[in-house]
């Protein structure tokens, strides 16, 4: 009480007293996010077997269980006023979704703490940075947050009687004896937009239950709706080009598409997933809202993700694995570590070399959406601006996904208003183990963003256009692709060539190079990338390569935009310029198909 009465705040009050009242915890500790304050909620963590311990002190281990290992899209809802439908989006009516959550929640904390923390969604001081509180009787939750945001509970006592504030209610509800949700049945994730809250219930992996992550993710893109500026599911990252000078790109990738291992292969990093992008002066001004780091532990090695590997073998730093093996001998295994795993306990229960489940399949040991949660500050590359108030400027932005067959690795659109559309709008993603359904299906994935969105994507596309008309210095918008394949089904790029792809639109942003013109965009020149290959990464680009990269596939490009039409015009609100730019890009390309035919050699493009 004496934490919490130097908060003037009477809503947060009353907020706090009716949570309390409603769900009957035994206890409440008001979270500073101070050095005493994170132990406490570490130790109680391990404690109530919420997370386990390894043989590194600074390390420690959670699992969700079975039922409870990706986001739900089913059960996220998003909550609003009347009958309401938004293509893509599940809704609800608001009192519907309040009443049963109200229900669900009754007497949901008993014998349990209730934690309640203050935090800024951005640098501390910026006057574009939103604030949040969330309220868990999870201790891995509010230790994750400890971890991944910035504290602020000075913020709100020093704030203004009507700053608004995102609220965030959580309770993982029952655990049985190997710590799994009992009731998943009752698994809800709903989004108020009218009061700014979300509610979880009766789960606790991460993307479903870390209010301040996906959830507030949500709430930014609505208030970012009515306040006109740009709530983006973009790393920000810093390319060093000649001079010494630093470009500033934002990435928007689905889950599990190389967005964190792009993040971490710029020259600096100020964050690897999220993005709040103001104009300030004409200019696109970008903040991070996190300070950690919860990304897919998959594959990560010591080859080629070499950055975060150090920081997760180090027993220095701060780190939460999730879903991962816990070997008997207290390390900790995942797909990506060199030796072989050996019996301990992961995912599903109690796991040995070759264990199967009930099919007879075998059971992988570290699961493929396994996790880490870390701090940004252990990057050694992190950018010395990360935490300026004012943020750092937009060069270019980047949108990529899974496709195997259609767009090249790396191209420039023609301006802001075909990179919207054709790069950001058009965006499509072969799915992968971060939500929950059948991997490898082709979905539509606009904007890297289509899970999180808690508006119309024809709105969304709409707020870009405009947002762009504010702008005096436009970032130039790029699409990639490091998952196109051969006709032999290989993946035609290895993963470090991403660095390439990155220092050639560094070059681009400010004119360097030049481009070969083609009907879907400007790509790069044989002689830039080769120069490029060497330089950066001493390798050999060979002609060959290059050609069975770039080549325009003019069948596939017909087809997406057959796909991404019959898709938009089935949303009421979708902006005619959309289909304007998707007409103009199929005439291109049925002009240079009648050119130059179905596949198109980029050594047949004009150089400008």
């Amino acid at each position: 009480m004496e934490r919490l009465s130097k908060i003037s705040d009477q809503e947060l009050h009353r907020w706090l007293s009716d949570i309390i009242m409603v769900t009957e915890p035994s206890s409440v500790y008001i979270v500073l996010g101070d050095e005493e304050d994170f132990n406490y909620i570490k130790e109680a963590a391990l404690k109530n077997k919420e997370e386990l311990k390894t043989k590194h002190e600074r390390h420690t281990v959670h699992f969700d269980g079975l039922p409870d290992l990706a986001r739900d899209r089913k059960n996220t809802k998003i909550l609003t006023e009347q009958d309401m439908e938004i293509p893509f989006i599940n809704t609800m009516k608001r009192d519907e979704g309040l009443a049963e959550i109200k229900d669900i929640i009754k007497g949901i904390m008993k014998g349990k703490e209730m934690y309640v923390g203050f935090f800024c969604l951005g640098p501390r001081g910026s006057p574009y940075t939103p604030l949040a509180v969330q309220v868990t009787d999870s201790s891995y939750v509010m230790h994750s947050e400890l971890i991944l945001y910035r504290p602020c509970y000075e913020e709100f006592i020093r704030m203004s009687p009507n700053t608004k504030y995102f609220r965030f209610l959580h309770s993982a509800g029952e655990r049985d004896g190997l710590g799994w949700i009992k009731n998943v049945e009752r698994r809800r994730i709903y989004i108020d937009l009218r009061d700014e809250t979300a509610y979880t219930t009766n789960s606790q992996y991460a993307g479903n239950t870390i209010g301040l992550k996906k959830l507030a993710f949500r709430l930014t893109i609505h208030r970012g709706l009515l306040e006109g500026w740009l709530s983006e599911h973009m790393f920000i990252v810093g390319v060093k080009g000649s001079g010494g000078r630093i470009t500033y790109f934002t990435g928007a990738f689905p889950a599990g598409c190389g967005k964190t291992s792009t993040a971490l292969m710029a020259d600096t990093i100020i964050g690897d997933d999220l993005a709040l992008i103001r104009e300030v002066n004409g200019i696109p001004m970008a903040i991070n809202p996190e300070n950690g780091m919860f990304g897919i532990i998959d594959g990560v090695n010591p080859i080629d993700d070499p950055k975060i590997y150090e920081i997760l073998i180090s027993p220095e730093d701060d780190v939460i694995f999730s879903n991962v093996l816990l070997e008997d001998n207290g390390e900790v295994w995942w797909n990506g570590k060199s030796e072989e795993p050996r019996s301990g306990i992961n995912y599903a229960g109690k796991w040995w070399p070759g264990k199967k489940d009930e099919d007879g399949k075998e059971i992988k040991p570290s699961h493929p959406n396994a996790r880490f949660t870390t701090r940004l500050s252990y990057l050694k590359h992190l950018d010395p601006r990360v935490n300026d108030p004012q943020g750092v400027p937009v060069g270019g932005m980047i949108f990529g996904g899974r496709d195997s067959d259609t767009w090249v690795p790396v191209e420039e659109s023609f301006n802001w208003e075909h990179g919207v559309v054709t790069k950001g709008a058009a965006l499509e993603s072969e799915r992968t183990a971060a939500v929950i359904g059948k991997s490898g299906v082709r979905e539509f994935s606009p904007y890297a963003i289509l899970d999180f969105l808690s508006i119309s994507v024809g709105k969304f596309t709409q707020l870009h256009f405009d947002f762009g008309k504010k702008l005096s210095r436009k970032p130039k918008i790029f699409g990639v692709n490091y998952f196109l394949k051969g006709s032999d089904g290989r993946f035609l790029n290895e993963k470090v060539d991403k660095k390439v792809w990155l220092k050639w639109m560094e070059l681009r942003i400010h004119d360097d190079v030049g481009f070969l013109e083609s009907p879907t965009g400007r790509i790069p020149a044989y002689n830039d990338l080769e120069e490029l290959f060497s330089r950066e990464l001493g390798k050999e680009y060979k002609p060959k390569e290059y050609e069975e990269q770039f080549t325009i596939r003019v069948p596939k490009h017909l087809a997406k935009i057959e796909r991404i039409w019959s898709v938009y015009e089935k949303i009421p609100d979708t902006p005619q310029l959309l289909f304007e730019i998707l007409k103009e890009e199929k005439d291109r390309l049925l002009a240079y198909r009648d050119k130059f035919g179905d596949y198109i050699s980029p050594f047949k493009l004009d150089k400008r």
